[in-house]
């Protein structure tokens, strides 16, 4: 199975942290990277060959990541000058996918299992599949449900579910003809498109760890949680990764001066 990681965005919305490092290469736990977490936990479930879409500090990411031997790994990358959204690069290299590809975004922490999501994608037999977990809002305020002037119900203070995409997909490559060009494409273009033309995606609801890393505050919530998810993401794996990079999860000066490239990554056999 071939995996396609988005790793070329700025995170602008977890600086302090990504002034210096990419955001794929911001560590978790004071242990690891974010995407070597995911490209270990692609190899465990079957994934052999691995794309990475890079872009923003695209040359730090290479460096780290290599070939990817160091995982049992083939890994090739797709570097972006300008921002291509998700679908983007895809529709850019379509000739080169296999007939399925798993496709997610790089800043993921998340003990799904990709082997079964794939499975499902090939049982339902669709074109695209997307997971998607369950998040709760509370609301602050009593809601009014009313027909015309009457109320019909209240509820004080109520807690709303929603399933949120979770960033994670399966799509086969027939799919990516229901776009035009090989420009900026987002998810959500290709979604409405099928969903215009009577094609309906279909969706793997997830019920276990998944917490996107968009945030500071985010950051913070997974390096506290690291400890007792390590065993639910990597298994029994214990060893730790051959770099330099420095991975104490300290929040940086958030006016850092200029770093040398050869004060953030080293040399990673």
């Amino acid at each position: 199975m071939r995996a396609v990681l988005m790793v070329g965005g700025r995170g602008m919305r977890l600086r302090p942290f990504t002034t210096t490092i990419p955001k794929p290469l911001v560590p978790v736990g004071g242990e690891l990277p974010i995407i070597e977490l995911l490209l270990r936990q692609l190899r465990r479930c079957g994934v052999t060959e691995v794309t990475l879409a890079t872009g923003h500090m695209g040359g730090l990411i290479q460096r780290y990541v290599g070939d990817g031997a160091q995982w049992d790994l083939s890994i090739d990358y797709w570097h972006e000058d300008a921002p291509l959204g998700t679908i983007g690069p895809l529709l850019q290299h379509r000739d080169s996918l296999p007939d399925d590809v798993l496709l997610l975004n790089g800043d993921l922490l998340c003990s799904i299992d990709f082997a079964e999501l794939v499975a499902f994608h090939t049982r339902q037999g669709g074109g695209l599949t997307m997971a998607g977990s369950t998040r709760r809002i509370d609301v602050e305020f009593g809601v009014l449900e009313v027909d015309g002037t009457e109320l019909n119900e209240f509820r004080e203070k109520p807690q709303l579910a929603y399933l949120a995409n979770m960033g994670i997909y399966v799509l086969s490559r027939t799919v990516l003809d229901q776009l035009d060009g090989d420009g900026a494409h987002g998810v959500d273009e290709l979604i409405r498109s099928l969903l215009a033309a009577g094609v309906h995606p279909n969706v793997y609801e997830f019920d276990g760890y998944w917490l996107d890393i968009g945030r500071p505050e985010d950051y913070d919530r997974a390096n506290l949680e690291f400890a007792e998810l390590r065993r639910q993401l990597l298994g029994d794996e214990v060893d730790t990764p051959d770099s330099t990079i420095d991975l104490r999860p300290l929040r940086p000066d958030p006016h850092p001066d200029a770093v040398p490239l050869d004060a953030i990554v080293g040399s990673v056999a």
